[in-house]
C-alpha cells in the first residue's frame, strides 16, 4: 500500500501514478489530505482495471454525523471517479463518532462501502465500537512503529478480528529509526535497508502498512520485501525497542484535543466542502 499524507496536490497526481506503474494496487487518501480528485484522476489516467485497486479514504472530523457523513462520503467517492471503495475509516476518536458509523454502515450494506473502519482509536475505544455497533470496524489505522509496536492494541485487535494498519510505520524516521543500530545490523544480515527491515517486521505480525514516499525509486525499495524473511531473534529483538510511546501525539491528551477543535474550526471555514468548485 502507499500512502499520499502530506503529498501536496502538485505532485499527488504523479506520485499514485509512479506507484501504480511500480505495481502498487492500495492506495491510501483522505478527506483531510485534500487531494482525493488527483487520486482518482491518477488511477483513471492509469488504465488499470478498477478492481484490481485496493483504495482507501477516511472521513474527517468535521463531517461526522449520519447526514453529514454520508453526504461527504458520496462527495469523496464522486472525487475518487469511482463508483464504490474499497474501505473508508472514520479518521478521528472525536466528535458524533456513532452518528458517522450509521452511516458508513448503511453505505457498506448498499455496497458503495466494500469494508469499513476506524483510525486512531485507542483500545478501549476500539473495542467500545466493537461492541456498541451493528457491524464493528474491519480495520484500525494508528500509529505503529519499532518504537510504539501497539502490542496490547493488537492483541485486542486480534480478539475482535479487527486488523490493525500501520501509518507511519517508519515513525517518520523519528528518534534516529533510520540509523537506529539494531535495524542495521539485521538489515546487513540479510542485504537490505532499516526501511526495508521495518516493513517486512510489520508484515510478519500481520500488521497492513501504509509507507509514504514520493520518491519512484524509495517506492521500488519499499516493494521489495516479499524476499526474505526475519527469524526469531531478529522478531525478538525489535520487539524489545518498544517505548509504547508516541512520536508524535496523544488523543489522549485534553490539549491536544482542543487542538483539534481549533483545527476543524479553521478548515471549515477554510474547505467548506458545500462552497467547493466542483471539478470532478
Amino acid at each position: 500500500m502507499n500512502g499520499i499524507y502530506q503529498v501536496t496536490k502538485d505532485e499527488c497526481e504523479r506520485c499514485v501514478r509512479d506507484a501504480l506503474e511500480v505495481g502498487y494496487r492500495s492506495i491510501d487518501t483522505a478527506q483531510s489530505y485534500f487531494n482525493e480528485e488527483e487520486v482518482g484522476k491518477a488511477i483513471e489516467k492509469s488504465g488499470i482495471d478498477r478492481k484490481e485497486i485496493f483504495l482507501t479514504s477516511k472521513v474527517w472530523i468535521e463531517h461526522f454525523g449520519y447526514e453529514e457523513c454520508k453526504k461527504s462520503v458520496l462527495e469523496s467517492v464522486e472525487k475518487l471517479r469511482t463508483d464504490y471503495l474499497d474501505l473508508m475509516l472514520l479518521h478521528q476518536p472525536f466528535g458524533d463518532t456513532y452518528g458517522a458509523w450509521r452511516a458508513l454502515e448503511e453505505l457498506y450494506k448498499e455496497g458503495k462501502l466494500h469494508a469499513i473502519g476506524i483510525s486512531n482509536h485507542y483500545t478501549d475505544r476500539m473495542v467500545e465500537f466493537a461492541n456498541f455497533t451493528n457491524i464493528k470496524p474491519m480495520v484500525n489505522q494508528m500509529e505503529t512503529h519499532p518504537l510504539n509496536q501497539q502490542k496490547t492494541l493488537k492483541e485486542w485487535a486480534d480478539k475482535y478480528d479487527i486488523r490493525l494498519e500501520a501509518w507511519a510505520p517508519f515513525g517518520e524516521g523519528r528518534n534516529g529509526l533510520f540509523e537506529n543500530e539494531v535495524l542495521k545490523t539485521i538489515g546487513q544480515k540479510y542485504g537490505k535497508t532499516t526501511a526495508q527491515v521495518m516493513l517486512r517486521w510489520h508484515i510478519q505480525r500481520g500488521v497492513i502498512v501504509i509507507p509514504k514516499s514520493v520518491h519512484k525509486e524509495r517506492m521500488i525499495e519499499n516493494f521489495n520485501v516479499f524476499d526474505f524473511a526475519l527469524d526469531e531473534n531478529d522478531m525478538n529483538q525489535i520487539s524489545q525497542m518498544d517505548t509504547a510511546t508516541s512520536a508524535f501525539f496523544s488523543h489522549q491528551d485534553p490539549a491536544m484535543v482542543e487542538w483539534f477543535v481549533k483545527m476543524v474550526e479553521e478548515r471549515k471555514s477554510q474547505h467548506d466542502s458545500s462552497k467547493e468548485k466542483k471539478n470532478w
